[in-house]
């Protein structure tokens, strides 16, 4: 993979894939680029796809410092600047949500589309996952189960044995996974969301519990002109599982928004 010098000089892995307009893809917490690989391919056809490894995470450097999610927003500016684009489309999900929303507010000539996925504002003014959820992650018997049930159905995991790839980056030091809950914790982009002038498209699940889909709507209500689209009966990996309404749904709103509609 290729490697993009960040501002600090440490190195942004990521991938391409595709052809056609950019369009970035930002995963999850403690997860590196193949979280995307299960949906990837829905987007080739008409993208030129990226998806980066955050630092902390797949071949990218792993310093032990403060990260923000500020900060992974200028990583991926760097990305950009490695591959020469002026702007690209941008497709966030969890806290990769988080992460897109500060490179619309602080970036917003390197922004055509914004897609935000299963994320929220931040704790300060968004709706956070229970106490319950929290005490049962931080349960090392159970946290890799409770973590699959809160991204998929029952139904579908009983016919989908795996492999999983939103579970977290098995490669991650213990550090890097601590900086990362961190940076998402500490993430509040509540008065600036205002700001953001990038035609914007906001998906959720309705059974989401991990980032409760009420924070769609309050990210719409948010961003200027912003639309919230829920998927029934979806959890937080909406985006795989019921990918036969998601892509659809993301790659119809890029053809508007080039459109100008």
């Amino acid at each position: 993979m290729p490697n993009a010098a960040a501002i600090d000089g440490t190195r942004i892995a990521y991938q391409v894939r595709g052809v056609g307009q950019p369009l970035l893809l930002l995963a999850g917490q403690s997860n590196n680029h193949t979280w995307w690989d299960p949906v990837r391919s829905d987007f080739e056809a008409q993208y030129r796809t990226i998806a980066l490894d955050w630092r902390g995470t797949g071949e990218s450097d792993k310093p032990d410092e403060v990260y923000s999610t500020v900060g992974f927003a200028d990583d991926v500016v760097a990305v950009l600047d490695d591959l020469g684009l002026d702007s690209a489309h941008v497709y966030g999900t969890s806290m990769g949500g988080r992460v897109a929303q500060w490179l619309a507010i602080n970036h917003p000539q390197r922004v055509d589309a914004l897609v935000l996925g299963c994320t929220s504002p931040g704790a300060a003014h968004g709706y956070e996952r229970s106490q319950e959820i929290r005490k049962a992650l931080a349960d090392p018997e159970r946290a890799d189960r409770v973590l699959l049930e809160i991204m998929y159905t029952p139904a579908w995991l009983a016919h989908n044995p795996g492999p999983y790839y939103v579970l977290g980056d098995p490669t991650m030091p213990s550090y890097a996974k601590r900086r990362h809950l961190v940076a998402s914790n500490r993430h509040d982009a509540w008065d600036a969301l205002p700001s953001i002038t990038a035609p914007t498209l906001i998906l959720h699940g309705t059974d989401d519990i991990f980032s409760p889909a009420a924070n769609a709507q309050l990210l719409a209500d948010r961003i200027p002109g912003a639309r919230a689209e829920l998927i029934t009966g979806a959890r937080h990996a909406y985006f795989h599982e019921f990918r036969s309404v998601a892509s659809p749904a993301v790659l119809a709103f890029l053809t508007a928004a080039q459109d100008g509609s």
